[in-house]
């Protein structure tokens, strides 16, 4: 895995610039490095069954996105939840989706996307049942840390041109009444193709999403995280190479200080929409469902080039380039 760009220097940007996007992973191809981490049992469970595999969407989504990827698991003989998340604030997101995961019976594999992954970090804390976590282009933050806080860590985030502006130049402020920070926050569907997707998507596909993409508020990203799932169960993380939400060493950051089994994928934010076939293959290895294309992770402190950088094909019939780094 590339090297995070630690000397850059931190920017402060107003709150409402640190928003995190939420999108939808999805299609093929790519190339991917991955370096590791977390362990899952062989067979993918503690008693032998599929474990239940529950995806959470972050901002500007809803549960559609996952529909690719929920029809290939389901193809693969897992149950899954493509629950909704409310999009209203960390904590009452977080005890929205401990509610929906302590209805679930058995192991579960809990995935979040972007903000969703800051939704996944506090909700699966002191679950016995959550076996994996998956961070998808998301946010893994530690204690007392906001989504908005890491988003601003290091450059590569488009929501907006201007840091002095009140509201990030590529949203839109929605009014929810009371105090003037209280507002559902928009991606405007002139940046949504540039912003959420690095426009690598067709217009008439882009235009739709603009169309029915979900609001957050802008509280959400500001709350502070009260648990920290990932210092205690076994994590995996995507990081999108050309993520211009959040922004890629930004992610790199999160993945490496998780020691999270990492897998580098050229892709936008939204790489749900993009990119599912890596988005599942992560996945079924965090199921402890290992496939060829996905090679074993090492256990040294050192990054290492697996087979002298082997190109391993993908179940979409891609190539993917995978690198290991060992912890």
């Amino acid at each position: 895995m590339a090297h995070i760009r630690r000397a850059l220097a931190r920017r402060a940007l107003p709150l409402a610039v640190l928003l995190p996007a939420a999108a939808v992973m999805a299609a093929g191809p790519s190339l991917a490095s991955e370096g590791g981490g977390g362990t899952a049992p062989a067979d993918g469970t503690s008693g032998g069954g599929k474990p239940t595999i529950v995806l959470v969407h972050g901002y500007w989504a809803d549960a559609s996105g996952w529909d690719r990827i929920v029809e290939s698991l389901q193809a693969r003989g897992y149950p899954v939840v493509a629950t909704a998340n409310p999009l209203r604030g960390l904590s009452g997101d977080a005890d929205h989706l401990a509610a929906r995961l302590a209805a679930i019976e058995g192991p579960v594999v809990l995935v979040g996307h972007s903000y969703g992954g800051a939704v996944i970090t506090n909700a699966a804390a002191g679950n016995p049942n959550v076996e994996s976590l998956v961070y998808i282009a998301g946010f893994a933050p530690d204690k007392g840390e906001t989504a908005f806080q890491l988003a601003a860590k290091y450059p590569g985030s488009r929501v907006t041109d201007d840091p002095d502006a009140p509201v990030p130049t590529a949203l839109n402020a929605v009014p929810l009444g009371g105090e003037a920070t209280n507002v559902d926050l928009y991606l405007k569907p002139e940046k949504f193709g540039e912003v959420f997707l690095s426009d690598r998507l067709d217009a008439n596909r882009t235009r739709v999403l603009a169309a029915t993409q979900r609001p957050a508020t802008a509280v959400s990203g500001n709350e502070p995280t009260r648990a920290v799932a990932w210092k205690t169960i076994p994590s995996w993380y995507l990081v999108a190479t050309d993520d211009r939400t959040i922004g890629t060493d930004n992610l790199r950051f999160m993945a490496e200080r998780a020691k999270a089994t990492t897998v580098e994928v050229d892709a936008p934010h939204a790489v749900m929409e993009t990119n599912p076939a890596d988005v599942t293959e992560l996945i079924l290895r965090a199921a402890g469902d290992s496939r060829p294309s996905l090679a074993a992770t090492g256990t040294s402190g050192r990054t290492a080039v697996l087979g002298g950088a082997a190109v391993l094909a993908v179940a979409a019939g891609t190539l993917i380039t995978v690198r290991a780094r060992r912890t």
